[in-house]
């Protein structure tokens, strides 16, 4: 694959060590396990993870089967020599046993081994197995170049984890392609799609599932929450590559519930608790929980999802929230909307730190598409476009403050990356063919589902002037993943030029479209 750069090969022997192990542990019957637990050590049978890297800090994860002490251990090398040991927190059942720990003072633009030992509380010499792992911090020099991969929408629509067609495939391909971090775009979990053993397709063929007891219900305790994000752990291809690929995660709707907005009370029968804030406040403790995330962790600033993640000279992402300060789902038509889809808060702080920015490229992470028209119901709206190609009303209005903002402060290089819709398209934004004019050019592009049912694609919205250049989409709703490839995408910035290049992925190695974009412009 000549259009992927050289890299330094992570040790594969080290990572493969800790993905083993916890193979061999999930694969234990349930009526073994307390046994074990009970004669055993602490052991992280769930794999590691790695999370916002920048060039000198990172955040790591784990998982242990009872109390114990996280141990963080790093090197230059998988020997080990000269490590440098980082003490943990105390895991518990507080945190359903998980953990993070912040690593920092970390050297720039290098491969990182790390090894995760799990010690008795009460005897510290008594150590689970350790767990291994590799990152690569972000480079410091702007020659030696960025790349990486975003997708979203896992375990949805029914599709779970299918053993009889290897579970989760695309995360073993995107492994291999050894990026230096995964963006999720949200949808990382599918906590109120609930899977059933098996599913016959229109074919005759039958989908089987790996099914949980959290995952046979909609989720709405804090236990069924955690059920869900501990699912996906399950995947040997998911542990594999999250103990090489770091990842910067968001969140969408269902890592809740579809289309929640603060405020909702349901009408849904299933939920007992109708009260969706409260909901939300379970599924972020959990996403807090089983993802690396600064903000969100007990030691985090605020405990919110929004922030920038710093990646050397060339990258900065802007990761949004689009779900916790929006207003209620709509018709849209609304001539003043403060609040919008990101809350005045989250959008004075993304301004600010676009005008701090002093990235060559400035991502925005975004969990919804701007002018893809995502219908809630017959009436109703759930992302920023409604239908209505005119001046810019509703949730339209605060995004088109935004754009103009961007423009007069002539900041440079953004770019729009998303998922959410179920199919892979580029679109491309240009005043020229809006009814809104006051905004610089600028792309967004689609990619998705990583293991989840495909979509026929959206309509688009006129009021920025969208352009689809591309699209691959089913042309029926909730394909499976056995009748229809996944989606990635792939973004290469080029050290030496300054180029981007995004290409959207199709499962199979295959690259279905490619764009190079040109630094140091306010509008594409």
């Amino acid at each position: 694959m000549s259009h992927i750069p050289p890299r330094s090969s992570p040790a594969r022997r080290s990572v493969l060590m800790g993905t083993v192990a916890a193979s061999a542990a999930l694969a234990l019957p349930t009526a073994a396990a307390p046994a074990l637990a009970l004669s055993g050590r602490p052991r992280a049978a769930w794999g590691v993870q790695t999370g916002d890297v920048t060039t000198s800090s990172g955040l790591v994860w784990v998982r242990s089967d009872r109390p114990a002490r996280m141990i963080v251990e790093t090197s230059a090398t998988e020997s080990f020599r000269h490590a440098r040991r980082w003490h943990g927190p105390l895991l518990g059942p507080g945190t359903d046993f998980t953990g993070t720990t912040a690593l920092r003072g970390l050297p720039p633009g290098e491969q990182v081994h790390y090894r995760v030992t799990l010690a008795d509380p009460d005897d510290p010499r008594r150590c689970g197995e350790a767990v291994y792992g590799t990152f690569r911090t972000a480079p410091a020099r702007r020659r030696e170049g960025v790349r990486f991969l975003w997708s979203g929408d896992i375990a949805g629509q029914g599709w779970g984890i299918n053993p009889d067609i290897g579970g989760y495939r695309a995360y073993e391909e995107m492994r291999r392609l050894d990026p230096d971090f995964f963006l999720c775009s949200g949808d990382t979990v599918y906590a109120d799609g609930p899977l059933a053993a098996s599913v016959t397709l229109p074919d005759g063929r039958v989908w089987r599932n790996l099914v949980t007891e959290e995952k046979s219900k909609v989720a709405q305790t804090l236990g069924e929450y955690r059920g869900n994000f501990r699912y996906n752990l399950l995947d040997d291809h998911v542990r594999r590559f999250n103990a090489q690929v770091p990842t910067i995660v968001q969140w969408d709707d269902h890592e809740v519930r579809n289309n929640w907005y603060p405020g909702q009370i349901l009408d849904d029968p299933r939920y007992t608790e109708k009260d969706v804030d409260v909901l939300a406040r379970r599924s972020m403790q959990a996403f807090g929980e089983y993802f690396p995330v600064g903000t969100l962790s007990p030691r985090g600033s605020d405990g919110r999802i929004h922030r920038v993640v710093h990646h050397g000279p060339l990258l900065d992402v802007f990761v949004l929230d689009m779900r916790t300060y929006r207003n209620a789902n709509s018709p849209g038509r609304q001539a003043d909307d403060a609040e919008g889809i990101l809350g005045a808060e989250q959008l004075a702080w993304l301004k600010r730190e676009l005008s701090r920015s002093r990235a060559v490229w400035k991502v925005i992470a975004s969990d919804m598409p701007l002018g893809l028209v995502v219908p809630d119901g017959s009436a109703n709206f759930e992302a920023v476009a409604q239908g209505d190609p005119g001046v810019p009303l509703g949730r339209e209005l605060q995004i088109a403050d935004l754009l103009r903002f961007i423009k007069h402060r002539r900041i440079t290089g953004t770019l729009w990356l998303t998922a959410d819709v179920h199919y892979t398209s580029a679109q491309h934004y240009a005043p020229e063919r809006a009814v809104y004019k006051d905004f610089a050019p600028f792309w967004e592009f689609v990619s998705g589902p990583l293991a989840a049912g495909g979509f026929p694609a959206n309509a688009l919205d006129g009021t920025f002037g969208p352009d689809r250049i591309f699209v691959r989409a089913p042309e029926r709703p909730n394909v499976s993943p056995m009748e229809s490839p996944q989606y990635f995408g792939e973004v290469a910035i080029d050290g030496d030029s300054g180029e981007l290049t995004v290409r959207l992925r199709a499962e199979g190695n295959t690259v279905l479209f490619s764009k190079t974009l040109q630094p140091g412009r306010v509008g594409q």
